[in-house]
């Protein structure tokens, strides 16, 4: 596919730089001539000087060629023109922009990026995407990533695996008559810096990461089976006031029994926040400095969350709140080489918003009906929600672990409201939404599952 990506800063990077592992035909566009060299240097991507929205520029990056234009400039109002540009004059089929400003995203005016409007196939909102995730993560504790299928009916949680858990060195498929009642399924494992789907007689190790398929209502049971019990999150420090800061505040709000207290550097921005928060404590100064720290009450939270817009400052917050006695620590970092560091710092979680914007552009470029999609482990796997049209050769098919292809593992079927976890008895039936974990080595094979075939028509 030939891509042509607006916007070389940190999320435009990341994203050009997981495309080009699928080996698709990127393009990047920038005024500044010093990222455009940097791009070209580091990553396997023709970079064009210039403004994105001029549609002489983008008649140079191929724009009468390309099969999607993605507009991550520092401006919502340059994206928008872009996106407009690339539908009016160059007819180009998948318009994808970023939109920060929460008001362009009221619901009051969705109708500005329809075909009627701005022609926009898909807006992103990073700042959302990663309140939602961390919010999503305030639910499961003991996780270490989650992310919900199906309406919210189903959880994928990645869970470490502790030396004293009861699941160690059993087969997967001897799993589910130790828990009977447990409605869950491990579809993958990270091993050694490896991502797998696994088989049968495959088991878990100490150390390794478990990717679970669980039912929303059995995810708190799930941690009590790994061994990781948590007691509810109830004190929460945010440091960062901005719109990720700010969204998870706002969310946690509406959580009874939390206490949430918001560190700012920014007086400008803190003061912003008072005016939005209710029941949230503002406080005016360096979240890099224990004193500040203590005075939020940091030693003693359940949780600290680091979401400033420097990742070093992420990590040495999340890293400083740990040494003083907070619980856990979760830190918002877009860097893959300083996403390595902070695990390997021992932070309970650290949380990637490239992967988050990757995943849902991912869901536009694959084929067939994949209808919500997550990248996993710097893209070495994905897990996928699909639609088994009539002629999928899923249909009637066993979903044991040793059934499908080598490198897939299937879920959880949805049907009529319905969860039903992946056995060998369990076959699936059109129309069925299937949930399938799967290597990106075997992405082609999965999209043969959720397209229709040529015979059909």
């Amino acid at each position: 596919m030939r891509v042509i990506i607006c916007g070389a800063g940190r999320v435009g990077q990341g994203i050009a730089r997981r495309l080009a592992k699928e080996n698709h035909d990127i393009v990047m566009i920038d005024q500044d001539a010093r990222l455009i060299d940097i791009v070209q240097t580091e990553l396997d991507v023709r970079g064009v000087q210039g403004h994105a929205g001029h549609p002489n520029v983008l008649l140079a990056a191929g724009g009468e060629a390309c099969d999607m234009i993605i507009a991550v400039t520092y401006s919502d109002e340059i994206n928008m023109v872009i996106c407009q540009v690339a539908d009016t004059l160059f007819n180009i089929p998948t318009k994808i922009a970023r939109i920060r400003a929460q008001q362009y995203l009221e619901s009051s005016w969705r109708q500005l990026f329809s075909r009627d409007g701005l022609g926009i196939d898909l807006v992103i909102s990073p700042e959302l995407e990663v309140g939602d995730a961390i919010l999503q993560r305030f639910k499961t504790p003991g996780a270490v990533m989650s992310v919900s299928f199906g309406r919210g009916d189903v959880q994928l949680i990645g869970i470490e695996v502790l030396p004293d858990s009861p699941v160690l060195d059993t087969a997967l498929d001897q799993l589910q008559g130790l828990f009977p009642s447990l409605n869950a399924r491990v579809v993958g494992i990270s091993r050694n810096e490896h991502v797998f789907a696994p088989r049968g007689n495959d088991n878990l190790k100490v150390g390794d990461t478990a990717y679970v398929a669980v039912l929303k209502s059995h995810a708190h049971r799930l941690n009590s089976i790994f061994n990781r019990p948590e007691a509810e999150t109830r004190r929460v420090v945010i440091v960062g006031g901005g719109n990720v800061g700010l969204y998870v505040a706002k969310g946690l709000e509406k959580q009874s029994g939390v206490r949430v207290r918001v560190i700012e550097a920014d007086i400008t921005q803190a003061e912003h926040a008072v005016s939005e928060l209710s029941r949230t404590i503002v406080i005016h100064g360096d979240g890099l400095t224990r004193e500040i720290l203590e005075e939020s009450d940091a030693p003693t939270a359940d949780l600290v969350i680091a979401t400033t817009h420097d990742d070093k400052t992420n990590i040495l917050i999340s890293k400083l709140s740990k040494q003083m006695g907070t619980k856990r620590a979760l830190a918002l970092v877009n860097a893959p080489e300083l996403a390595q560091l902070a695990r390997e710092m021992k932070l309970d979680a650290v949380l990637d918003p490239r992967a988050l914007t990757v995943s849902r552009i991912l869901m536009k470029m694959r084929r067939g009906r994949i209808l919500a999609l997550q990248s996993l482990e710097d893209g070495a796997a994905e897990i996928a929600e699909g639609v088994t049209l009539e002629t999928s050769p899923l249909i009637g098919k066993s979903l044991g672990y040793d059934d499908l292809p080598k490198g897939i593992t299937a879920a959880a079927i949805l049907r009529d409201g319905e969860v039903i976890f992946a056995t060998p008895e369990v076959r699936p039936r059109a129309n069925d939404h299937v949930l399938l974990f799967y290597e990106t080595t075997m992405t082609s094979k999965v999209e043969q599952f959720f397209r229709v075939s040529a015979d059909f028509f």
